[in-house]
C-alpha cells in the first residue's frame, strides 16, 4: 500500500489471493514471478467483477534457484549466506485485470549486488527480524539497504511493486485517478 500511495493511488480494498506459490517443474524464476502475479490478479478479479485488480509477486533468484520467502531467522541466515558477496536477480511480475476483463502484465528484472557479509553483518540483520516473510530473506527498504553495493533496475520493483510499470499498465487499460 505504501508503494501505491507514493504514486497517488489508494486501493478501495486489499484482497489477498491465497495461492500455492510452489514453482512448477522446469519453471524459470521469470516465469514463476509472472505466473503468480497473473494468477493472483485473476483470482481476485473473479471475486470483484467490474473492478480494476492489481496482482504482483516478487521472486529472488540466484541463477535458476529461487530463494524462499524466509519463514524464520534460520532461513533468513541461509538466504543471506548465499547472497553474500554476489549479485542476484529480483524479478517482479505485475498483472492488471480491467473491469471489462482485459488482462495485461509485465515482468521487471533488477540486479542487486550484495557486499561480502561479515559475521557481524549477519548477526545485526538477523537481530532486526525484518527479513522474515520477505523474498530472499531481506528488505532492501530497511537495514538491508546498507548491504547493497549496487542496484541495476527498479528500486520499487525490488521492494515489491515496480511503480513505473504499474502506473503504465493501469493507464493502458483505462484506469483514471480520481
Amino acid at each position: 500500500m505504501d508503494l501505491l500511495r507514493q504514486i497517488g493511488l489508494v486501493p478501495d480494498a486489499v484482497d489477498a489471493a491465497e495461492l500455492d506459490e510452489t514453482p512448477q517443474s522446469d519453471e524459470t524464476p521469470r516465469q514463476l514471478a509472472l505466473r503468480l502475479a497473473e494468477a493472483k490478479a485473476a483470482h481476485v478479479a473473479a471475486r470483484a467483477p467490474g473492478a480494476f485488480v492489481l496482482g504482483a509477486d516478487t521472486v529472488v533468484a540466484v541463477g535458476r534457484r529461487v530463494l524462499p520467502k524466509a519463514e524464520d531467522a534460520a532461513e533468513v541466515g541461509r538466504c543471506l549466506a548465499l547472497l553474500s558477496g554476489r549479485a542476484h536477480r529480483v524479478l517482479t511480475g505485475v498483472a492488471v485485470v480491467a473491469p471489462d476483463g482485459r488482462r495485461v502484465s509485465r515482468l521487471v528484472e533488477s540486479k542487486v549486488h550484495f557486499k561480502r557479509l561479515s559475521q557481524a553483518d549477519l548477526e545485526t540483520y538477523l537481530a532486526c527480524g525484518e527479513g522474515v516473510g520477505k523474498a530472499g530473506g531481506y528488505a532492501i527498504q530497511g537495514l538491508a539497504g546498507a548491504l547493497v553495493i549496487s542496484l541495476q533496475g527498479s528500486y520499487s520493483g525490488v521492494v515489491g511493486l515496480p511503480l513505473y510499470e504499474t502506473a503504465n499498465l493501469l493507464t493502458g487499460v483505462g484506469y483514471r485517478r480520481p
